[in-house]
């Protein structure tokens, strides 16, 4: 039974997502024993990730997920090697030191333009320190959720960079996966919620 779950939200996203309230919502309102945990990550890859494992050090594999979207959903992937945690990954960054490459500087938030950041270059390195060892995932307790319609990552590469992840295919939508509201049963399934 799950107890613990962690969401991680995108590059330029924050804990205020659309898909992260939605959830935060849904598991209030349906699931209130789950411990829900949805923190704003750093720009900083290695902070992010010490921040991950400082939440979850006392969490049960057995008994806690991790969701992730976009680069959230290469933490995701990340953090699930480390702990064993059950993982969904929604429209996942697969090589998010390419695709970030050009975002060097600084970058304004999706929710909060007034709010800025800056993104630096030795940021590349550390995501590619997270990078898994091997080319594709091996682990099985993980749910692929990718969008045929996203037009920032190719979801194409999602399925073969997670070959051995449960496949759930959205045709069409987008990267945010707008329409998530029509999908999230997949995600309950897949929890065992």
């Amino acid at each position: 039974m799950l107890k613990n779950l962690l969401y991680l939200h995108g590059f330029r996203s924050s804990p205020h997502s659309y898909k992260a309230q939605y959830l935060r919502e849904l598991f209030a309102a349906r699931y209130p024993s789950v411990q829900w945990c949805c923190p704003q990550l750093s720009p900083s890859p290695l902070a992010a990730a010490e921040l991950m494992l400082e939440l979850t050090h006392e969490w049960n594999a057995s008994c806690s997920a991790v969701i992730g979207s976009s680069l959230g959903g290469f933490y995701a992937d990340w953090l699930s090697r480390q702990r064993g945690f059950k993982c969904v990954l929604i429209n996942p960054a697969c090589d998010p030191a390419r695709d970030l490459s050009r975002y060097i500087g600084t970058q304004t938030t999706w929710h909060n333009p007034a709010e800025s950041f800056y993104f630096r270059e030795a940021y590349l390195a550390e995501l590619k320190s997270l990078y898994p060892t091997d080319t594709a995932s091996t682990l099985e307790h993980k749910l692929l959720m990718a969008s045929t319609g996203d037009e920032v990552l190719d979801w194409q590469e999602m399925v073969r960079t997670h070959s051995s992840a449960k496949h759930y295919i959205i045709e069409g939508s987008d990267h945010g996966v707008s329409d998530f509201d029509a999908h999230v049963g997949v995600l309950i399934d897949f929890l065992d919620l």
